[in-house]
């Protein structure tokens, strides 16, 4: 890149698009493998880079975290590492699935045969409702088709925003999760998971979405306040000598219900464990029985133990070896069949009036029921209570019963569990209190991780299972394929042994029809961007990687998740470094989220302001750190532009004086300024180093206005001066400086940095060493000293009312001994800055001006 021509006015207005097209054209950015392989894995910095979901659009928080990355990136790169900075695009998941569904107007049916050249209902994203009765049913292959094709068109609108926002990413090194390789990658860490037991198959019972009709892992759940009642229920103790009354707001789960349950503690019902009662309208004995769980001050003291109706009725039921009773089906209604243990025809008439109907539907008919038997006892006035949802879901959950993979987590596994904590507790956190939620998160985990999910877009589980002479699955023979042939559907492919025509037939073979949870790709990430099983020159010199950078909301998925993979995998971390971002909250502190339409999109903001802008506003907060964003009024965003256009002005400013190549520093304020430099250097490379990217931020620019306001106010008139013996010392100084200056700023003022540094220099600022001390032995009291007395004489002018420029007869500066002797050594200086004909010090207790007498007036 050669020298290029200063422009009369620069502005920032264009700069973006002008230089992603010099930095790809040059390829600034690519990872040079040859160089990484040469110097080792100490020489390289890897970068474990998140997957932004391809499912609609970015938001003002990707811009602030994705910052942070990069900064980091761009520090390391220009202290001479080879970084390893790839991008990838999480396609697959629900998220996808809904968008399409809602884009094109479909839904999935996979009873339905493919459509060749099949063209959507919408084109554009037109459909204005996204109810299922409203879309177009079609086929698997159709649905994954238009998946394929909406993902691809927003990863592009991704890619651009990206470069607008100047992330130094290798553009050449990206993958999606759901490309051939990402699929072979999955299914080999699974099939090998399998292979050494760490993966299993059970029925158990299954946090369930009744929309996206698919199960959901306990790392995916969030609570949400609802509206609920307490309704007291009379059951029959089954030697007639009473009722006991238990207090639920869920009553339409009473034809599940397999026990009441008390505290040991409770001397109340301490008579009653052991005993029987019968269920209200379904006639059913269940046990009454005693278990810590149970709370005493919580409604009447004891409950119906249902299966199910929340996480504690699977402790209860599975601790306290109960039958399984479920009535609701996958779609959330009661389903046909009533549970073998209503016989009575009262009670089967009962749940017959329940049958096929929705939750909300089922309480409003049981509550009549109860009150027509006089076994509704009373019902409280509604409160709010948190309930369980799928984070991404509108309904709340159910609990069903169901086939699922599994994958070991350390939740039954001590030492499993504790290996994930101790190799947490071996990498460096940023925030360091983030490795807390960390371990709160392993150590609390309740059961083993739900890898499957009943999706359609996302990695295929590559197993079929053996049919028995009647046809059923035999799920104790699971056939996997060979390892050579992955990647695989098993929908589509054969297993080893079998033709296609024995699929579905009795003593043939059944295909795994779910997918993975996208969280069981995503936990493989270092593995996708870092070629594991794939390219072991690359993966031996990238892996284990130096940093993920990730929001703290998803530690325990994906940070937990991948820690997982690599501890089963690879008996490691696999990364050394943790960087967690804060969450963007809105001017009135609230998070922002789609959820509650506070979100900002950032491509208004980046035109508006321009990308050095917005980067200045990202590095200004620490990691860890929430940042309020107020689209209407982004006060940093404003400095930030006064600082990048600043930064332009100067080094125009800077460049215009006359200099003769291999000048040095000699004047004592020159020096001054630059041993001031060297610890702002000093300090910018230490806190860059330890991830503290808003404390080199600091330092720098508030150097860089001392250094205009101050020192190049001071200089400038002996740095135009050719004839003055001290000339060349001060324009050596300012381009030293500058040269610094703009290094320091580079990783934040990409793109200003990027274009002064083209006025002056060949090659990219970006692959320009990163600054190190000049090692000149100045006093930084010099500058210091300079910059009081220029802030005196310019407030003593302002104060007579007399403009900047006026001349000055006569000033008198105070100051200690080694204030008055660092400015006695710029007197020159000091004169020419305030037009000063004579200088006076004298001894005082701090550096002022304590009189001035101006040509025109004195004071």
């Amino acid at each position: 890149m050669a020298e290029a021509q200063i422009p009369d006015k620069p502005a920032l207005e264009g700069l973006e698009s002008k230089w992603d097209r010099t930095w790809s054209d040059a390829g600034t950015y690519l990872f040079d493998r040859a160089a990484a392989v040469a110097s080792g894995r100490d020489g390289v910095y890897s970068i474990d880079t998140p997957p932004p979901t391809a499912s609609g659009s970015l938001h003002i928080g990707h811009v602030f975290s994705f910052t942070h990355t990069d900064l980091k990136a761009r520090f390391e790169r220009m202290r001479g590492k080879t970084v390893f900075y790839p991008m990838g695009w999480d396609d697959n998941g629900l998220p996808t699935e809904r968008r399409v569904q809602n884009y094109y107007g479909v839904r999935c049916d996979p009873s339905l045969p493919y459509t060749p050249d099949f063209t959507p209902p919408f084109e554009g994203g037109d459909n204005k409702s996204s109810r299922a009765a409203d879309q177009v049913p079609i086929s698997r292959r159709n649905f994954i088709e238009l998946c394929e094709r909406l993902t691809v068109e927003d990863e592009k609108t991704f890619e651009d925003l990206f470069r607008q926002l100047g992330l130094s990413v290798d553009w050449t090194q990206t993958y999606r999760t759901i490309s051939d390789d990402t699929i072979r990658t999955s299914q080999l860490a699974f099939l090998r998971n399998l292979e050494r037991g760490e993966a299993y198959q059970a029925l158990a019972p299954t946090l369930w979405d009744i929309d996206f009709r698919s199960a959901i892992a306990q790392a995916e759940l969030e609570d949400r306040d609802q509206q609920a009642s307490y309704h007291r229920i009379a059951f029959a103790k089954s030697d007639g000598s009473g009722d006991i009354e238990i207090e639920t707001t869920r009553p339409e789960l009473l034809p599940a219900c397999v026990a009441l349950v008390a505290n040991p503690e409770d001397e109340r019902y301490a008579p009653y464990f052991g005993t029987t009662v019968r269920t209200p309208l379904f006639d059913v004995e269940v046990p009454v029985l005693a278990h810590p769980l149970a709370q005493i001050d919580k409604g009447s003291g004891i409950a119906m133990i249902c299966t199910f109706g929340d996480v504690t009725d699977i402790i209860w039921w599975r601790e306290l070896d109960l039958p399984n009773r479920t009535i609701l089906g996958a779609d959330g209604r009661v389903i046909a069949d009533a549970p073998d243990a209503i016989v009575s025809e009262t009670g089967l008439a009962a749940y017959a009036e329940l049958a096929g109907k929705t939750v909300f539907s089922a309480k409003k008919r049981i509550v009549e029921l109860l009150q027509d038997s006089g076994e509704l006892r009373a019902v409280s006035a509604p409160f709010s209570h948190p309930v369980k949802f799928f984070e991404k879901g509108d309904r709340p959950l159910e609990i069903v019963s169901t086939r699922q993979w599994y994958l070991r987590n350390g939740a039954r596994d001590a030492e499993l569990r504790e290996k994930l904590i101790a190799l947490g507790a071996g990498m460096s956190w940023h925030p360091d209190f983030m490795r807390v939620r960390y371990e709160n998160w392993t150590n609390g985990l309740t059961g083993d991780w739900l890898v499957s999910r009943q999706r359609f877009f996302g990695v295929p589980i590559p197993v079929w299972y053996a049919l028995d002479d009647a046809g059923e699955r035999d799920y104790a023979r699971v056939l996997v394929p060979d390892v050579a042939d992955l990647p695989i559907d098993p929908t589509i492919d054969v297993p080893s042994g079998y033709s296609a025509d024995q699929r579905g037939v009795p003593g043939g073979f059944d295909a795994e029809r779910d997918i993975f949870d996208t969280w069981a790709t995503s936990s493989l990430t270092p593995q996708l961007a870092g070629g594991w099983e794939r390219d072991p020159e690359l993966w031996e010199t990238v892996a284990p990687f130096d940093l993920r950078p990730q929001g703290q909301d998803i530690i325990r998925t994906w940070l937990f998740s991948t820690m997982l993979r690599s501890a089963l995998e690879d008996d490691r971390a696999p990364w050394s470094d943790a960087a967690i971002s804060g969450f963007i909250v809105d001017p009135d502190r609230k998070k922002m989220s789609k959820s509650k339409g506070n979100v900002v999109t950032p491509a208004d903001i980046l035109d508006q302001h321009g990308t050095d802008a917005v980067r200045y506003w990202a590095a200004s907060s620490r990691l860890g750190a929430d940042a309020a964003f107020d689209p209407q009024n982004p006060t940093q965003v404003k400095i930030g532009r006064r600082l990048a256009i600043k930064v332009l002005n100067a080094a125009k400013f800077v460049l215009s004086f006359p200099t003769d190549e291999g000048g040095i520093a000699t004047e004592p304020i020159d020096v001054s300024m630059l041993a001031t430099l060297d610890e702002v250097v000093r300090e910018a490379t230490r806190a860059f180093e330890a991830y503290d990217h808003a404390r080199a931020l600091e330092v720098t620019e508030a150097f860089f206005w001392t250094f205009c306001d101050d020192y190049l106010e001071v200089v400038k008139e002996r740095a135009y001066d050719a004839g003055h013996p001290g000339q060349a010392s001060a324009v050596a100084a300012l381009r030293t400086a500058l040269s610094t200056l703009l290094r320091l700023f580079a990783p934040v003022l990409a793109f200003a940095a990027e274009e002064a540094w083209s006025w002056f220099n060949e090659g990219s600022v970006h692959r320009a060493a990163w600054p190190v001390e000049s090692g000149v032995a100045g006093d930084p009291a010099v500058l210091s000293a300079v910059g009081e007395a220029l802030v005196g004489i310019r407030r003593a002018k302002t104060e007579a009312k007399a403009s900047q420029k006026t001349p000055v007869r006569r000033a008198v500066i105070a100051g200690a001994p080694a204030a008055l002797r660092a400015l006695a050594s710029a007197e020159g200086d000091l004169k020419a800055v305030g037009r000063i004909e004579d200088i006076e010090f004298i001894e005082g207790e701090a550096t002022a001006v304590v009189g001035i007498e101006l040509v025109q007036t004195e004071v």
